[in-house]
């Protein structure tokens, strides 16, 4: 029975899965295991890793490795994402962690991440959905994939993440002013608004939100409606008051709104800005939450459910 691993190294955790395909199934967890990080925290002003940052991804990549428990598994595919991908050291951070643990980091391009988020959320919606626009909010970079078969037509990859707006112009995660807020959304609107053939909600379609920041808008959305089991879809309207709350909250006291996680607090309000403008540029009343993304992509591919496509930068 063909397994598959994935080593995901983002930001806020290293994450090891393994799956196996077998008849009725697509993807059957094997195994995971998650090793909590917070390289946001280890960052410079220019998106540098510290020593500390760099030491956290050694042992998070050992001891996420280490505790797979079987003897001989697959080949674990190990990627880094934004924070890493577009550290002026991460050549260095990589080649560190190769030498330390044994596991060489591979790089993704912006593109080949939005395009493994739609190669799973064409996989996750099934054979019924016909034109698909998938959206996916990351810490560094916003990944747009659009199409109507199993390759996406068009994708974008855009310097517009929560982390980095947050960093950019919100620092510390706080609102100066309900002036500075428009003027944020206002940047995120005039960029979008720029990007050439950027894709749109089309009548009969169907939008997915692939990332943990539209997750977790969506279940603060759906507690403040007060229904939560609607938390697998996020309107525009849902939207506009979750992030209200969100900036009427101090940073420290967002953790306690439901569906916001500690760790993702402090990038929660830029987060909400970020989807509010990106859905608004393509037309998007609503979205659907799919728990797909780039990851389960890569799985799908090295189980051969869908035909690999060349794009590593390693």
């Amino acid at each position: 029975m063909r397994q598959a691993g994935v080593l995901d190294v983002g930001c806020h955790s290293a994450l090891l899965t393994v799956v196996r395909r077998r008849p009725g199934t697509v993807l059957e967890p094997v195994f995971s295991r998650k090793v909590r990080l917070r390289l946001h925290e280890t960052l410079d002003r220019t998106g540098r890793l510290d020593k500390a940052g760099v030491r956290s991804v050694e042992r998070a990549v050992a001891e996420a490795v280490a505790a797979d428990p079987r003897p001989r598994g697959p080949e674990v595919f190990a990627f880094a994402t934004s924070v890493i991908r577009d550290a002026p050291n991460r050549d260095e951070v990589i080649a560190r962690v190769a030498r330390t643990t044994g596991t060489r980091l591979r790089v993704l391009t912006g593109e080949e991440e939005a395009r493994l988020a739609y190669v799973a959320a064409r996989q996750w919606a099934g054979p019924a959905a016909r034109q698909l626009l998938v959206l996916d909010i990351g810490g560094g970079t916003v990944e747009i994939a659009s199409g109507t078969g199993d390759r996406p037509r068009v994708v974008h990859s855009l310097p517009l993440g929560a982390r980095r707006i947050t960093r950019d112009r919100l620092p510390g995660g706080t609102v100066p002013s309900p002036r500075r807020l428009a003027e944020i959304l206002q940047h995120l609107r005039r960029s979008l608004a720029a990007v050439p053939d950027l894709p749109r909600a089309e009548p009969g379609g169907r939008v997915l939100a692939c990332s943990k920041t539209f997750e977790q808008l969506a279940r603060l959305a759906a507690a403040q409606s007060g229904k939560p089991r609607t938390g697998r879809r996020l309107t525009l309207p849902r939207l506009h008051v979750a992030a209200r709350l969100l900036a009427d909250a101090a940073p420290s006291r967002r953790a306690e709104l439901p569906g916001i996680s500690r760790h993702r607090a402090g990038q929660s309000l830029a987060g909400a800005l970020i989807a509010q403008a990106l859905m608004e540029a393509c037309g998007a009343e609503s979205v659907e939450i799919c728990p797909w993304s780039t990851r389960e992509g890569l799985l799908l591919e090295h189980l051969g459910v869908t035909p690999a496509v060349a794009g590593v930068d390693g």
